[in-house]
């Protein structure tokens, strides 16, 4: 059994109470277009013929479900997140999907991820390693259970740089989300949230976190004028 941090666990418990709400939430903070930044993220990977794919803080599994799609019936995806509530949500998803079958949920968090080393051809995490509490060791476990050669696609909100649309951006995440969020779910949750978006470190500071773990090729990719961040890495293959 894993255990949490003081803070991990409240972060856990703030999902568990906005997880009815999440599919939501993540329409909201996009602004609707969310759907497509997956679609571009999973477009990333190269994943062989029965590869596995770990899909990390997989929420109610819309990745997972975008993995299944793009990739070979053979491969298989394994969907890891650490609040329980976000995987009941997301086992609703699998059931009625022509996919469900493929895809296995897992609880457990980014920190301690329960496989051995070497165990898959990719990895993705969308919107969710800023909500890892120790993102270094979060990375640290990614390239451990990656094979060598494989490659990690992170999907994460960023803050744009250009300083008129970041105005824009922070204005309606610290002011209009968070009242709109009070009205249909959690306020305090959809306070935290933008918070954790914006103290998201850059895309070069987070790149090199992702050196430090041990990924190379590094790049990024900004979308929808820096709303959001692409970064792919791969673990090398000696």
């Amino acid at each position: 059994m894993f255990e949490l941090s003081d803070k991990g666990r409240g972060v856990r418990q703030m999902f568990d109470d906005i997880s009815p709400r999440y599919d939501l939430l993540n329409r909201l903070l996009s602004f609707g277009i969310d759907r497509r930044w997956r679609r571009f993220a999973v477009s990333q990977l190269s994943i062989p013929e029965n590869g596995r794919v770990l899909d990390i803080a997989a929420g109610t599994c819309d990745v997972a479900l975008e993995v299944a799609e793009q990739t070979d019936p053979s491969v298989t995806i394994v969907g890891e997140d650490f609040t329980q509530g976000m995987l009941v949500h997301g086992q609703k998803k699998l059931d009625s999907s022509e996919h469900g079958s493929r895809i296995m949920l897992v609880n457990a968090p980014c920190e301690q991820i329960p496989h051995p080393d070497a165990t898959f051809d990719a990895i993705t995490i969308a919107f969710g390693i800023r909500n890892v509490v120790d993102r270094q060791e979060g990375l640290n476990e990614m390239f451990r259970v990656l094979k060598p050669g494989g490659r990690a696609v992170i999907l994460e909100f960023s803050n744009p740089k250009s300083q008129l649309f970041r105005k824009i951006y922070y204005f309606y995440f610290q002011k209009i989300l968070p009242m709109i969020g009070g009205l249909i779910s959690k306020r305090s949750a959809y306070q935290y949230l933008p918070d954790s978006v914006i103290e998201f470190p850059s895309q070069e500071e987070f790149s090199a976190m992702m050196g430090k773990a041990g990924f190379e090729r590094l790049q990024y990719c900004d979308l929808t004028f820096g709303i959001s961040t692409v970064y792919v890495g791969d673990k090398p293959k000696a």
